[in-house]
């Protein structure tokens, strides 16, 4: 398994809808690994196919719902459903980060519960919902597959200052990317031993 570098805001591969998949054979393997694996080295609880610079609709996830129980696998060809979306953030519980704008969070508009639809690596129909922190991942990684950053869900003085950071970092155009660091003696996170079971329950992460 590989670790990718991971494409920054200001990419053309982040600004665009990914293709959908139609032969689900085609797809590797060995892509959903090396994207969980890039994932983990991350410090990440989703990635995104184009946030490695693969045009293509599916997203990988391993994070906890509203009551710590953490849910891990892959999603092909989402469609998203959720509950209201509010019109403000609270900066103390709707802190939000990506792995595309790295090292950097902003209060982040999102619905507490979220639904996605579509396709396991064997063409499989597949539901999964959630709510907490995986209702956000899955709101945060379908957007990514459309074409969008979290920072377009951004007001008032949160979305002026993620345009400030955009211009100072000249983050405007192709080129930026950063390579996770993956120290030698790190252990094998628990969950990438099912890549291709979306929504599989595991229980708390383990230490």
């Amino acid at each position: 398994m590989t670790v990718h570098a991971i494409r920054v805001a200001g990419d053309p591969v982040l600004d665009h809808p990914t293709r959908e998949i139609v032969d689900f054979d085609s797809v590797p393997r060995e892509l959903i690994e090396d994207m969980f694996e890039t994932m983990y080295a991350a410090g990440g609880v989703g990635l995104a196919a184009n946030q490695i610079g693969v045009d293509l609709r599916v997203f990988v996830y391993d994070c906890p719902d509203e009551e710590n129980v953490w849910h891990a696998g892959v999603v092909v060809n989402p469609v998203l459903e959720t509950s209201e979306i509010p019109a403000v953030a609270d900066p103390e519980k709707d802190m939000e980060g990506c792995l595309s704008v790295p090292f950097e969070a902003y209060p982040t508009r999102r619905a507490g519960w979220a639904r996605v639809t579509g396709y396991d690596l064997s063409g499989e129909r597949i539901e999964v919902e959630g709510t907490g922190t995986l209702a956000r991942c899955f709101q945060h990684e379908t957007g990514h597959l459309d074409g969008h950053l979290y920072l377009e869900q951004l007001v008032g003085e949160y979305a002026e200052a993620a345009r400030l950071l955009i211009e100072e970092k000249n983050w405007t155009g192709p080129g930026h990317s950063w390579m996770p660091d993956v120290p030698e003696d790190t252990p094998h996170p628990v969950g990438r031993d099912f890549p291709t079971k979306s929504g599989r329950v595991r229980g708390p992460l383990a230490e």
